[in-house]
This record gives structure tokens, C-alpha cells and sequence, in this order.
């Protein structure tokens, strides 16, 4: 039978952390240290929760962390994942997404094991500011010629994501509107959430979606694209059809209504949203001994609990224990 919740969304989406090591230290994301590390599942595990997952519907696999490309067996782990398929019979949409630190010598063999997209963070394109953000002082190169590797390789469309932080990089909009025109890449611009390890959070902080469309008008007028509802970005181009740009407003313009997804952390937790509270086991039924449809039934049980919605912004709101980099983008 297939995932969905109460509210009666139908789950398609499943985020698969595979590492909560990152080699980057975003100033959004992690704080200076090295931060807590949780545990990592043997990828055999992750792979058989991925097939229970595709058993219940699961259309879309996206790998993350952490920095996934970390991981030694990542090339494998995606041809293992490419044998399955839907309950359509369809292959998965394999997608990853990554600092793109790594990306340039694995794209190929990548997209060769049946990897389809990529989506890479970079949160400037100045390379002075990009070191300011990530707290590294040779990662801007390795990440342009990450993309570049990637849309040589075919795993199109490449998306570029940016997380906006007034202070920092909100004057990057304008240039990111013309590197995607140049790059011939996607370019997502998000809002800032409350996941950080340290906590440094507020409205403030945020630039939100009015404002971001405002910069970009600024440069070319833009146009809305169609979208399908469980899409998480709004999609944009400009007059001449040049370059194409998605707003993430999980802030400003929240789209829970439609949320599709459901994540497992590296230590093998189902967390239902990004904002949930409560981790949910999988893997300690799994070390149990659990049988393929006993843990089907129990993924059954979580996805009903999915929340409606987040609450960010209002009275009460409580920021989840893990940071983003311990849950999986």
C-alpha cells in the first residue's frame, strides 16, 4: 500500500542522508568547530531501506548529507539504487545534492552508474564572499568546475542553490540571475531556516521571496514559470527566456500543503519534516532483526504522523535538536 498521511498527501520523496560529515563549515549551517557527529549506517543498510521505500511508492531518491560525496561508496550506491523501480516500473529519479567540493572527478562516473540530476550549493559567486560563507579558503574553484563537470556529464538540469543571509551574500542575487544565464544552470535561491547548529536564526536575517524577485526585476524582468504543486521552488525566467531561477520560501510563502517528502538521517532516523521534534528509529528495527514487511508497516505508522505544517515565525515555535547537517538537506 502506498505512503500517506493523514492529511492525505501521498509521500513520492524520500531523502536519504548517508553521511553527517561535511568538509565545509557554512556560517548558515555548522558552526566553527567540528560539531557532533552521530553515526553512519553501512550503505547495505541504507540500500535495503531505500528498496522498503520504493516497495511503499517512493518515486524520487535524493541523496544528501553531510557532504554525500564524502562517503567511500557513493558511485556504488547509486548503481544499486538505479536497478529499482517503481511501483510503475519505472527507474528512480536519482538525484544528489552536494557542495560540489568533489563533484568535478565524480560527475561522470556518477551520472555512468545512473545518477540523473545534481543540485549544488553555493552561496556566492564572488569568490571572496564564498570563502566568507564556508569558512574555506580553496573551495570556489573546486565548485565551478564541480558544475561545469556536471553539465559536461549530462546530469541536467544542474541546480544551483543559495541560501540568502542579509549581511552576507544578499547582494549576490543580481549576480546569480547572470550566472545562470551565462552557466546554463538552474539557480534556487533559499530562504534562511532555523537549522543551524548555532543558532544565530531570526526573521531579520532572512530575505524573503518579495524581496529576491524585486533584485532580480531589477536586472531583467521575469516571468513565472508553471510548477507542479509538490514543487518546492517557484520557478522564474527572464523576458528573453534566458536563465532560469527558483525561489525556496519555506518562510515567507511555506508550502506544506503539498510536502511529498520524508527523510532519513544517516543514523538511519526518519524525521518527517525538516521541523520535526521527534526522531523515529528505523534502524534500530532493523539491527533487531526486523523483516522487510515488519519495517514497512512501521514506516506506515511514522508517515501518519506526518505534521501539517511547520510553524516557523509563530508564538511557541520550537527549533528541531539536530541542525540541518545532522537531518540531510
Amino acid at each position: 500500500m502506498r505512503l500517506r498521511d493523514k492529511h492525505g498527501r501521498f509521500i513520492t520523496d524520500l531523502r536519504v542522508s548517508i553521511t553527517d560529515r561535511c568538509n565545509y563549515r557554512c556560517v548558515y549551517c555548522r558552526t566553527g568547530n567540528d560539531g557532533a557527529i552521530y553515526s553512519e549506517l553501512p550503505i547495505a543498510d541504507y540500500q535495503r531501506i531505500v528498496r522498503v521505500f520504493v516497495q511503499l511508492g517512493i518515486e524520487k531518491v535524493r541523496i544528501t548529507g553531510g557532504e554525500p560525496l564524502l562517503r567511500k561508496g557513493v558511485v556504488e550506491f547509486v548503481r544499486e539504487l538505479s536497478k529499482l523501480r517503481t511501483l510503475e516500473g519505472e527507474p528512480l529519479d536519482l538525484a544528489i545534492t552536494t557542495n560540489g567540493h568533489l563533484l568535478a572527478g565524480l560527475a561522470q562516473p556518477l551520472k555512468e552508474a545512473g545518477l540523473r540530476r545534481v543540485t549544488v550549493s553555493m552561496d556566492a559567486v564572488d569568490p571572496v564572499k564564498f570563502a566568507k560563507i564556508t569558512r574555506v579558503s580553496n573551495g570556489f574553484d573546486n565548485v565551478l568546475a564541480g558544475i561545469r563537470a556536471a553539465r559536461r556529464a549530462g546530469l541536467d538540469p544542474v541546480k544551483v542553490n543559495c541560501v540568502l543571509l542579509r549581511g552576507f551574500n544578499e547582494d549576490q542575487i543580481v549576480e546569480f540571475a547572470r550566472f545562470s544565464r551565462e552557466e546554463g544552470v538552474v539557480v534556487r535561491f533559499i530562504e534562511f531556516m532555523p537549522l543551524e547548529e548555532d543558532r544565530v536564526w531570526s526573521p531579520v536575517v532572512v530575505v524573503a521571496m518579495d524581496e529576491i524577485l524585486e533584485a532580480l526585476n531589477s536586472f531583467r524582468p521575469v516571468r513565472q514559470l508553471a510548477n507542479s504543486l509538490s514543487e518546492t521552488a517557484r520557478r522564474y525566467t527572464f523576458d528573453d527566456g534566458l536563465g532560469e531561477i527558483g525561489i525556496i520560501a519555506p518562510v515567507s510563502h511555506p508550502f506544506c500543503g503539498h510536502c511529498s517528502r520524508i527523510r532519513l538521517t544517516s543514523d538511519g532516523k526518519i524525521r518527517t519534516c525538516l521541523f520535526s521534534l521527534f526522531d523515529h528509529d528505523l534502524a534500530a528495527r532493523l539491527n533487531a532483526g526486523a523483516s522487510d514487511t515488519e519495517l514497512a508497516g512501521y514506516i506506515h505508522s511514522v508517515v501518519d504522523k506526518k505534521e501539517a505544517r511547520h510553524h516557523i515565525g509563530e508564538p511557541g515555535f520550537e527549533k528541531p535538536s539536530r541542525s540541518m547537517v545532522h537531518i540531510g538537506g
